[in-house]
């Protein structure tokens, strides 16, 4: 059985990136070229690897099985095909930064920390709070390795989608809320806090909230996740946020967690960088192991969930 080893860097960026646009762009092809890889790569395995669930696609059980070690052979091919000397973590001397969202440096900014200093302890590395605002310090290489719910506008940023993290409700223990059935009414007339570094009262679930109908009521906003879940701890205010990043944290806090009454979407998490570190094996090195770290949260949570 012969098979074109392209379709394995094919079949890496439609895991990657979880749809044939999103592929196609990664690759620098057209949809259609994408489509066609898709079809072969499904021929080859006998599988559908990604299926349409309304606007996404969603991998199939296997495509998530494969999708590490799909990703390590491609890594290793370029490696193979690279006229550079292999990496040499235990030398490596190198300051790294890595900004990421506040509720993901306090779920896994250790862990990667720790992962980082066992293979290469020369490394230093600095972990900075993602900014409010879109800022050009990847694109002025001030910043290695970024997190973003959102994939970047620009050509030269690029990104890999680490997963997609359900919202759901945090509370005290003995809550009003948690007595009772939960419905869009009780959730909008309880008090709520929310999430923002610029102090703002309403977010887009407000936005959800007032196409059903009803407005919530926001009593205060918090600069940091932590700070959110700790007035949730200490007084009777509902926290509206991402379940994976932030379930450790609502653990230690002994929070209860409840279901959102309505739909909302997944919040996707995306790791981005600038493409001049497309050939660099140490810059490689560190998105490889950010990238396993934080695909572990949402592991962790998936299997808490079973």
């Amino acid at each position: 059985m012969q098979l074109d080893l392209n379709l394995l860097t094919a079949l890496d960026a439609l895991l990657e990136e979880g749809s044939v646009a999103g592929a196609a762009d990664r690759l620098h092809v057209t949809a259609p070229a994408m489509s066609r890889s898709l079809g072969r790569i499904r021929k080859a395995t006998g599988d559908q690897i990604l299926v349409r669930t309304g606007r996404h696609m969603t991998p199939t059980p296997r495509a998530l099985a494969m999708r590490t070690e799909v990703h390590v052979l491609v890594q290793q091919a370029h490696q193979l095909l690279s006229a550079r000397t292999d990496l040499d973590l235990a030398g490596l001397e190198r300051v790294f930064t890595v900004r990421l969202h506040d509720a993901l440096t306090t779920a896994c900014g250790t862990a990667l920390v720790a992962a980082v200093h066992r293979q290469a302890p020369k490394v230093r590395m600095r972990l900075t709070v993602e900014p409010g605002h879109d800022t050009p310090e990847l694109r002025r290489g001030e910043v290695d390795v970024a997190s973003s719910a959102d994939p970047p506008p620009q050509p030269d940023i690029r990104h890999r989608l680490i997963g997609r993290d359900r919202i759901i409700l945090a509370v005290r223990a003995g809550h009003p809320l948690t007595e009772g059935p939960m419905t869009v009414e009780r959730y909008a007339a309880a008090d709520h806090v929310t999430v923002s570094r610029r102090g703002s009262l309403r977010d887009r679930v407000d936005d959800v909230v007032a196409a059903l109908g009803h407005e919530r009521r926001v009593i205060v906003s918090a600069p940091a996740t932590d700070t959110a879940l700790q007035l949730a701890r200490d007084a009777d205010v509902v926290v509206t946020l991402p379940d994976a990043v932030t379930r450790s944290a609502r653990d230690q806090l002994g929070l209860t967690t409840l279901p959102l009454p309505f739909d909302l979407p997944p919040v996707p998490l995306y790791l981005l960088w600038h493409q001049r570190y497309d050939d660099d094996p140490a810059h490689t090195w560190l998105l490889d192991l950010a990238t396993r770290t934080l695909q572990g949260l949402f592991a962790a949570s998936e299997a808490s969930d079973r």
